[in-house]
Parts: structure tokens; sequence; C-alpha cells
């Protein structure tokens, strides 16, 4: 495919003039737009061998979002993020120069987090431009981080079709990764320049059973070693047994090789096998994910929220030259009103070599009042011959007032 232009400006313009010619021309095609404020402060405590002094990081981010009603099928959407560190700066953030204590990644800074104009005029179609989000399935491949403070988005164009039965289709085409580092630049890089395209399928088999093929090409031009394409197809369903068990499973496959600039020449799978078994308000779930190693370059995803995977001491942010295998399981219920999960990985090389150790996680999520939530998670990572031994903790409590 023709390079798309360095940057999506040309096109937002466009949108743009577009989208405020027709509003004097014709009534919004519905009646109210919508505003989001919302607060998030967390508190963040690491412990990690090899380090002295301890991080404890005490953030707020404040956010505030529009999106407009739609004009002749255009409409538009903006988000502004800032965060802020509450007390002194007890934490590596990646740009605050604390280089004595754990990394936070969370850098104070202010910044438009999304800005995108849409169009509904093609039926069956949603059209954006511009800053966005963009997630797919369970974010394992494309995400937003959605975990830091600062999320990452992505300058693209995107389109979502749901025009044939029980199917939908998106793709994007990325410009330009916002990264969770920025928007300062520095040491990681606070963006990524990019010429990539995603595309991914979505059919609804059965209402209980979904069947997902995707490619994803990356070729991202500020790290080429990070540059793949990767060609999968996924599979998760549901069973009802009776008004008190239920099953659920997620069986994926994908196939990754080098694309763009990347100077590795590889190749390497990944499989994912999980089932969950719901039982008198009880959830027992047992997975099992490989990441293959190869000899020039292990199966890797760059754009993924990674915290959610591989324990939540973030220790496999990117896949060790071996390859990973992680067998977890975990237990989830509730218990007077909040949702409590405690979840366990054992983590193996593909490949063969040093042992990667093993994590136990917890969570504690309790909403109350309509408008706020608390949430209390502990990580504890025990790393054998891999890496340092680290313990985690979040204290955080976000306010939503929103219309």
């Amino acid at each position: 495919m023709d390079k798309l232009p360095r940057t999506l400006s040309s096109l937002i313009a466009l949108a743009m003039t577009a989208f405020v010619a027709a509003l004097p021309a014709q009534a919004a095609d519905q009646d109210k737009s919508e505003f989001d404020l919302d607060f998030r402060y967390r508190y963040e405590y690491v412990d990690q061998d090899g380090i002295a002094k301890d991080a404890h990081a005490s953030t707020l981010r404040t956010r505030l979002a529009y999106r407009s009603a739609d004009f002749s099928k255009f409409g538009f959407q903006i988000e502004f993020d800032d965060i802020r560190p509450i007390g002194n700066d007890l934490y590596n953030s990646t740009r605050n120069g604390v280089t004595d204590r754990p990394v936070v990644a969370d850098p104070k800074g202010t910044q438009v987090n999304q800005a995108m104009l849409l169009y509904k005029g093609i039926d069956d179609t949603v059209l954006r431009a511009g800053r966005q989000r963009i997630t797919l399935d369970n974010h394992r491949f494309i995400g937003d981080v959605v975990w830091r403070q600062n999320d990452q988005t992505y300058d693209a164009f995107s389109l979502t079709n749901t025009s044939l039965a029980n199917t939908t289709f998106d793709y994007a085409y990325i410009d330009k990764v916002n990264r969770i580092f920025g928007p300062d630049n520095g040491t990681p890089a606070a963006e990524i320049q990019s010429d990539s395209h995603i595309l991914n399928a979505k059919f609804a088999w059965r209402p209980n059973l979904n069947v997902t093929a995707y490619a994803y090409f990356l070729d991202l031009e500020d790290a080429p070693p990070l540059s793949n394409k990767t060609f999968g197809v996924r599979v998760n369903g549901s069973h009802v047994i009776n008004n008190r068990i239920s099953t659920s499973y997620v069986l994926e496959y994908a196939y990754q090789n080098n694309h763009g600039d990347n100077p590795n020449n590889y190749g390497a799978d990944y499989v994912l096998l999980e089932g969950a078994v719901t039982m008198g308000g009880i959830t027992g779930k047992l997975g099992y994910e490989i990441l293959e190693g190869d000899t020039n370059q292990a199966f890797q995803t760059p754009l993924a929220t990674l915290h959610a995977f591989q324990g939540w001491a973030d220790k496999f942010l990117s896949t060790p030259d071996d390859g990973i295998e992680d067998l977890y399981f975990s237990i989830g219920t509730k218990v007077l009103g909040a949702n409590v999960s405690l979840l366990y990985h054992r983590f193996s090389p593909e490949a063969g070599g040093p042992d990667y150790g093993s994590e136990w996680d917890l969570v504690i999520k309790k909403p109350f009042a309509k408008r706020y939530a608390m949430v209390f998670k502990y990580a504890n990572y025990d790393a054998r011959s891999h890496s340092t031994d680290t313990q985690k903790a979040w204290l955080m409590l976000t306010a939503n007032f929103g219309n």
C-alpha cells in the first residue's frame, strides 16, 4: 500500500473545515453533546531488589473530555489529560531525573489525549481521523495501556464497518504512537513514528461464540527491531450450564515475522489456551500463554496493553530472547460488594534456559456512591534466576462526573 502523509494534519484540517461548515446548515442529528470530567488519584509503591530506595509515587490525573452531537453525519471528540505528582517525587517517572528509585512510568504533563473527527455518512460505517484510542480484542496486540496515568493513543485514520451480517471489521492506519512516557521527550521515547496497518475482523458465529481473524503490519520507524507482521485467529465463547454454573474459553494462535526495517530475520508463534468456570458466584480460570523465542528475535507485542499480561509487576514488558511460557490461574468472587481476585503466574523460558520465576497478584475493586470507586492491587514477583525480586502495591481512588 502507498505510504500515507507523514502526519494526518491535512486530513484533520479538511475534516474540521467540513464539520464547521456544516454547523449552520443543519440542526444536530442528535440532541445532546457529552461532557466528562474524572479524577484518578493513585499511590504506587515499589520495592525492587538491587535499588536501595523504594518508590513512592503519589499522582493525580485529571481528565476533561467532550463529544459533540452529530451535525450532517460529522462529529468531534476531544480529551485533555493533566498528570501531577502530589507531594515529593520519590520515584523515577522516566522524566524527573530521580534515578536512585524504581521506575513508576507516570511523568507529569498536560496534553491533548484525543482529538478526532468522526463521520457516519456511509451506511454501517464510522470513520475517525485524528488522535484516538485503538483497542482490539483483549488488548494483547493493540491497546491503550489504560492502567498508566497517561494512556497510549494513536495519530491515525480508522474505520469500523458492520455491513456484513454478524461481522465487525476494523481497519486503522497508524501514523504515530503516543506512548505513556509523554508528553515531554526523553528516554524512553514519548512517541514513535509509524507506517502501520491494522486489520481485524470479528464474526459472531453464535451469540456465545466469536471467531476473529487479524493481520497487523507494524512498521515502527523509530524502533525498527519492534517492526513485525502478525497473522492470527482467536476463538472465544461461553456456555451456560444452569443458573449456577457457566463456562468460558479462549483459543488463539498467531504467527509473527520481521517487517519494515527490522534488521532481524525471524519467525515465531503465539499460543493462548484459557478456560474458566463460574459456580455459585466464584470464578476459577486456568490459562497457558506462549510467546515463542527465536535465534534472532522472540515474538513481540509492542503496542499491547502489556500491564494486563504476564503479571502486574511488569517484569516481561518485552519478550525475553528465549521466549516465555506463562502458566496461570486465578480465582475471583464478590466480598461485601467488592470484586476480589487472586492470581498466580509460573513463568518459564519457551526455548529453555534460566528459570523465569513466579508471581502472586491480588486486586480488590469497590464502587460506591455511583460516581466513585476504590482499587487496591498488589504484585509479588519471585525472580528465581531471572531479573530481580519485586513487590508493588497500589491504592487508587476514582471519581467520574460525566453527564
